[in-house]
């Protein structure tokens, strides 16, 4: 839904010509537009929720394990949804939070203009994705990008479309 001029009703009708699968992130700053398109689209009949393959993601800002259950939480409030089918971990470096009350979307800074890049494990953010999981926030979780597969990063490998089913 990343830069599209009229979120609601691209959604909208991307759903009447049977689109059933829509990509979202906090930082497209258009979530809630991309809700109501959705919304529509059920309470029209034309659609139910459970048709639909709805994916965020977790901001940068918001890598902190105790920030994962607040970012997601917005995200599922401005889609006005009850949970998500995809909640991805939108680029593999963490950043200095910025409250949700003080800038939102936070982009790629601070509340002084500067990126602030900070050390986060990793491992604790996705145990709490998990925990979102378990609470049926959302129904999967992932990550949108690849890492390397050697500490140079030479290595790098493409898989075909039909490696990645499922």
């Amino acid at each position: 839904m990343w830069r599209l001029d009229d979120p609601e009703e691209t959604v909208y009708n991307g759903i009447k010509a049977g689109y059933r699968r829509f990509d979202s992130a906090c930082d497209y700053g258009n979530e809630e537009l991309t809700g109501r398109g959705i919304r529509r689209a059920i309470e029209e009949g034309i659609v139910k929720r459970g048709d639909l393959y709805i994916t965020t993601k977790l901001w940068n800002t918001y890598h902190h394990p105790d920030h994962v259950p607040q970012a997601l939480g917005r995200c599922l409030q401005d889609l006005g949804l009850d949970y998500v089918d995809g909640f991805l971990i939108h680029f593999p470096i963490s950043m200095e939070f910025v409250p949700f009350d003080q800038k939102y979307p936070p982009e790629w800074t601070n509340m002084n203009g500067a990126m602030v890049l900070v050390k986060i494990d990793v491992t604790a953010t996705w145990k709490a994705m998990e925990d979102q999981v378990k609470k049926g926030k959302t129904l999967n979780i992932g990550k949108q990008f690849q890492l390397p597969t050697s500490s140079s990063g030479a290595e790098h490998r493409k898989y075909p479309a039909h490696e990645l089913a499922d």
